[in-house]
């Protein structure tokens, strides 16, 4: 029985099979010992001092829990499991608050490890469950530097130093381990006591996840969020929530990521209710889930505002009801009505409010995504309306997955936001070929970097290179993104010579960049167009891009001039850079007429080079970016070059959500009786005959 004011407490101590002191719990080793004593704070008596060892399940002791402790694994093997020693710890404080005249106790030890870091974590791997006791409980560190200001930290306090403090005369030799530590926490509290301090003010933990939304406009601590990896892509949030039980997570804390196609990629961004907090969850980096071990890193606060919050009213209020079951549905028809859907759950699993737990959700001109969520009172009803997973609604099948608040936040954000490739405007400028181009040859003249965290920029990549970044080719800093046109954690850097690059290789390999070290390799100019290209570059060689169609290979780009410069009126404001690696088929003419290529607003993105993992045709406005001109520009650029521009408004259409086997003999099909002209693609790039074919006589397009 506890209370929030306790006339009694209960000094706990306990130790596991692995590291002991500041690392208690740290290596995710199961408690060996538990040794406790009942302290009356009002008539300052205590009760019997028991001992009581834990059989653990791996017996294997580390070389420190043998010196410390002097256990073995055969004196462990007669002891009784950790359920049945919590049974008889119970059991046993009860008796001596009975012998002692007291009725409420609250548990007190020696910092936050031995509660929130081993006993919670491991019942809860265990599966059972511990008593309300172990819920709230006092911090002896923390209580002892409110009552003596001027003693150490409390980090830096152990229960020798608060001893040494107070010049208590104890041995630690002449006792058993544990017993020791236990005599010598009472003998501190007596002197806190004496120097009128009372307990009032316990540490709690949470007994379950609080889910809830996240407004965009809140403000959010870094230094309490980490970032999880490695998850199993069906976590919910409260599968993480356990990952992390004993620990306090904020309300609507977890953030589960989705990659570009909406679906989970195995991380997850998680806010505490305070460092302390989140301090405590780095030490679980590396912590099993099932088989699996999961990664814990720092996080800022922009990055979960970026994942959980959100602006939608509408989002809001669906939100409202907490203490809510979310059921994410997928594949729904779009013509699916929230009747439908309802019959779909049926009378077994009713939805929270009826019409209104249902959140359907859309793209902004309000066409339905087939995606939906659904509100559910309790874990019941949500496994019934799990059991229906891939039963079949009209004529579609329809996935059901455990949701999350953040979840739903992002869904909608990802779908009401801009879209990625927006109408193509006119008129635009075009860009003439320059002098330069990438670096092409066998000369190791190149660096790769691989690692760099995910948030590194140029500026970071030349920080991160120091002095050598005065040996760097004009315009040779080269960002490699992901088919998404994410940051892939690589980057190629053209040097000046060989032996710049042999230099930079060497002194900078492995060097920390954020919380990352990053690798740094020296390599060919010929071997970083072939990544650029969307091969791989590993020390097992040259890896070819992932496509099947021969004239999409490497060699065969030679629709793709990539080498391009702004004008000199508009070079004060757009640095140039190559999208795509410049062409090595060996047939173009030096004679062929200048490239136009078209650059993005943004002019943080001219310094990265999209890499095309799954390469586009040849006509695929994925490989476009433009820039808005006057449109005397343009007649003045088109009258230079000679080269034609884009079409008039109107001219070109953009399609979405074509099926991921869609070729150019469906997407011609789907427009039989409307004329268009493969000719026109002519003044958006210069076509080789061999790419012009695929325009004039379709083909499957395959990738792996």
């Amino acid at each position: 029985m506890t209370a929030s004011h306790s006339d009694s407490l209960v000094v706990l101590f306990g130790a596991t099979a692995g590291a002991y002191g500041a690392k208690l719990g740290s290596d995710e080793r199961e408690l060996i010992l538990l040794v406790w004593q009942v302290v009356d704070l009002q008539n300052k008596k205590v009760g019997t001092l028991h001992k009581s060892l834990v059989k653990a399940d791996n017996l294997d002791l580390s070389d420190q829990c043998r010196e410390v402790s002097g256990l073995t694994p055969e004196g462990l093997g007669k002891a009784e499991p950790l359920d049945r020693v919590l049974q008889q710890f119970s059991q046993l404080v009860s008796s001596d608050l009975k012998v002692l005249g007291r009725s409420s106790y609250t548990l007190c030890s020696d910092g936050q490890l031995l509660i929130r870091q081993v006993l919670h974590p491991e019942t809860s791997k265990k599966n059972f469950l511990l008593s309300d006791c172990f819920y709230s409980f006092y911090d002896l560190r923390k209580e002892f530097h409110t009552c003596y200001p001027s003693s150490a930290a409390v980090k830096d306090q152990t229960i020798k130093t608060m001893a040494e403090y107070l010049g208590l005369g104890t041995d630690e030799a002449e006792e058993d381990f544990g017993v020791w530590q236990v005599k010598t926490m009472v003998a501190i509290i007596f002197s806190m006591l004496s120097e009128d301090h009372v307990f009032t003010e316990p540490e709690t933990v949470k007994h379950k996840y609080e889910t809830g939304p996240c407004s965009k406009s809140e403000t959010v601590d870094s230094e309490t969020v980490i970032r999880a990896r490695g998850l199993p892509w069906q976590s919910s949030d409260q599968d993480i929530a356990r990952f992390f039980k004993g620990l306090n997570i904020a309300k609507g804390g977890v953030a589960l990521c989705l990659n570009s196609q909406g679906r989970r990629n195995g991380e997850a961004l998680v806010r505490f209710v305070n460092s302390e907090q989140r301090d405590l969850a780095l030490e679980r980096h590396k912590h099993h889930m099932g088989s699996r071990y999961i990664e814990v890193y720092k996080a800022t606060g922009e990055e979960f505002l970026k994942i959980a919050g959100g602006t939608s009213n509408e989002v809001a209020q669906f939100l409202s009801k907490e203490n809510q079951v979310i059921i994410r549905m997928r594949g729904l028809p779009f013509t699916a009505t929230q009747e439908d859907v309802l019959g779909f759950l049926g009378p077994e699993c009713p939805v929270t409010g009826g019409k209104e737990g249902l959140l359907f959700v859309k793209y902004p001109d309000g066409r339905p995504t087939g995606d939906a969520f659904v509100l559910f009172s309790c874990e019941e009803y949500a496994q019934n309306a799990l059991k229906k997973h891939k039963e079949i609604l009209g004529k579609r099948y329809i996935e059901l997955f455990r949701s999350t608040a953040a979840e739903v936040q992002q869904v909608l954000n990802r779908y009401m936001s801009t879209p990625l490739i927006p109408t193509l405007p006119t008129p635009i400028i075009p860009v003439i070929p320059p002098p330069y181009t990438i670096a092409t040859g066998s000369v190791r003249d190149c660096v790769r970097l691989r690692g760099l965290p995910y948030t590194a920029g140029i500026d970071d990549i030349l920080e991160f290179m120091g002095d050598a970044t005065g040996d760097i080719k004009p315009h040779g800093v080269h960002m490699v993104l992901n088919q998404q046109g994410r940051p892939s954690g690589d980057a190629f850097i053209q040097m000046k010579s060989a032996d710049k690059a042999f230099m930079v290789a060497q002194k900078c390999h492995k060097k920390m960049m954020k919380d990352r070290y990053v690798e740094v390799f020296q390599c060919s100019g010929e071997e970083m167009n072939f990544v650029l290209m969307g091969g791989t570059l590993n020390r097992s060689g040259l890896s070819p891009p992932p496509c099947k169609l021969p004239c999409l290979s490497p060699p065969a780009y030679a629709a793709f001039q990539t080498a391009a410069v702004i004008p000199a009126e508009a070079a004060a404001l757009y640095q140039p850079q190559a999208l795509l690696p410049s062409t090595r088929t060996p047939q173009a003419s030096a004679a062929a007429p200048p490239t136009v290529t078209y650059y993005p607003a943004q002019a943080a993105q001219l310094y990265m080079n999209y890499t095309a993992y799954y390469p586009s045709p040849p006509v695929s406005p994925t490989t476009v970016g433009y820039i808005a001109a006057p449109p005397g520009a343009v007649a003045a650029a088109a009258t230079a070059t000679h080269t034609p521009i884009l079409p008039q408004p109107g001219a070109l259409v953009r399609m979405q959500g074509l099926p991921y086997n869609t070729g150019m003999k469906e997407i011609l099909s789907f427009f039989q009786g409307y004329q268009y002209a493969p000719d026109d693609y002519n003044g958006l790039i210069q076509l080789s005959d061999q790419a012009r074919s695929v325009l004039q006589a379709p083909k499957e397009w395959v990738c792996l």
